[in-house]
């Protein structure tokens, strides 16, 4: 057993999720998975926003595949085991597990970062096959071929967080270039590879036809419905966890209904709705509804295109704002080049990190409940920098304590000013009254989103 090769580490992970409170069956998607194995050089990436349990579903990957240990004290009781071949593949295989977000603490550039990947690896198959001849200077992708020529063992690969070396301080264009090229070498047409699985929260880049990874089948949150159920929880699954909490609360503060409104909101392709996880599992065990994505990260990813006001997004940051939907041509975000040249890659970025929501029908974004509104509000709102939101969120306010004092003349005087900085595009103010009188009163909603 190593640390990459065959771990203990996803089982054990895995072992610990399904004894929590909250925990979601999700292992159906291993049947899925299983026929791509058997098929073998099989390539998997879904990519997700944060905290939308892409590493619980990697640690499943990981612990029902891989041979570290018997895991059947996890997998007996849960929905994979009615599978008529469960047992063909449950802890049958060899499983190298690599989380690309972990890095030592002294890694200062990229190629110690390679490095100590390519070293951890390698001295896992040393001592895993010591019969296998290795040469002193080779290479990970090299060790593995020599094992498949003379073993014949093949390998699944579960890559976590797999772009998380892209938003490094050390990393350079350069860099990136290079690690693309480290993925592909090791996985790209190589016999050794029964399936690669990989997750993280940017597609895959496609930059030279030569050296990508474009044999991998990839499955985006946008526009791919395959595994969409997986990752999120549908109402159904809410359902029943609301009926669990019910059970362990004695004094319940959070409503089904609260649940809703706070974290739901995300379609998939299919146009079922889908909740954060991770939020509602949070308002759950702290008996609270509230603001748990903490995704400043996130936000400072598309912040400075949006302040730039590269191809007039912030007029549709403005509907948006205001809780209206906007009409957008879907782009593929590249994890290689995060240079945004048009409001429809920028808004596309926002979707990519969970920022937004895409409708596949209407083919339009929007926010998509209260906790991102909230994001929106602080991140946006009260920036001075924003300008037009910023404008907006003093007059709303002032709107709002003239209408609770009963100051007529001071609320109509201040929706001019809305109207007047608005850039909706309608000439007839009687038209455009419904949009001013939602913006006038956009303070209250904010506020009363950052007070809970």
């Amino acid at each position: 057993m190593g640390i990459y090769l065959n771990g203990v580490e996803p089982a054990e992970l895995y072992r610990n999720e399904k004894k929590k409170p909250y925990f979601v069956d999700k292992t159906l998607m291993l049947a899925q998975l299983m026929p791509l194995v058997s098929e073998g050089t099989a390539y998997v990436a879904v990519t997700r926003p944060r905290r939308f349990g892409k590493t619980v579903m990697a640690n499943m990957i990981g612990a029902f595949f891989g041979k570290a240990e018997q895991c059947g004290d996890i997998f007996d009781s849960l929905k994979i085991a009615g599978n008529d071949y469960y047992r063909n593949y449950l802890n049958q295989s060899n499983v190298i597990y690599i989380d690309f977000s972990k890095c030592g603490d002294d890694c200062n550039s990229y190629s110690e970062y390679i490095s100590d990947i390519q070293d951890i690896l390698r001295d896992d198959l040393h001592e895993a096959f010591p019969n296998v001849r290795f040469r002193a200077r080779g290479s990970a992708q090299e060790d593995l071929k020599r094992i498949f020529n003379s073993t014949k063992e093949k390998f699944i690969f579960v890559l976590d967080e797999w772009d998380s070396v892209f938003h490094k301080d050390f990393i350079t264009n350069e860099d990136r270039k290079s690690y693309i090229g480290f993925l592909a070498n090791l996985l790209k047409d190589q016999a050794y590879v029964s399936l690669a699985y990989m997750t993280g929260i940017l597609p895959i880049a496609k930059y030279s036809d030569s050296s990508t990874l474009n044999n991998f089948d990839e499955y985006t949150m946008a526009t791919d419905d395959m595994y969409s159920e997986y990752f999120g929880f549908t109402d159904s699954e809410v359902d029943d966890l609301y009926r669990r909490y019910l059970e362990r609360e004695t004094k319940p503060n959070v409503t089904r209904e609260d649940l809703e409104y706070w974290y739901d909101g995300y379609h998939t392709p299919g146009n079922e709705k889908m909740y954060n996880p991770r939020s509602v599992v949070y308002a759950l065990k702290r008996n609270m509804v509230r603001n748990y994505w903490t995704s400043t990260g996130t936000y400072a990813a598309v912040s400075d295109y949006i302040s730039e006001n590269i191809d007039g997004v912030k007029k549709d940051i403005a509907l948006l704002v205001s809780g209206e939907s906007v009409e957008i041509n879907i782009q593929e975000v590249a994890a290689i080049n995060m240079n945004l040249n048009t409001r429809d890659e920028i808004l596309s970025a926002m979707v990519v990190y969970g920022l937004l929501n895409y409708e596949s029908d209407s083919k339009t974004v929007r926010i998509p409940n209260r906790e991102l509104m909230n994001e929106f509000a602080k991140e946006i709102i009260e920036d001075e920098a924003m300008g037009y939101y910023h404008n907006l969120s003093v007059e709303s306010r002032k709107i709002l304590d003239a209408t609770l004092r009963g100051d007529a003349e001071c609320v109509a005087e201040a929706m001019k000013k809305v109207h007047n900085i608005s850039p909706i595009k309608a000439y007839n103010f009687h038209r455009s009254k419904p949009i001013i009188m939602k913006r006038s009163y956009l303070w209250l909603y904010f506020s009363r989103t950052c007070r809970q």
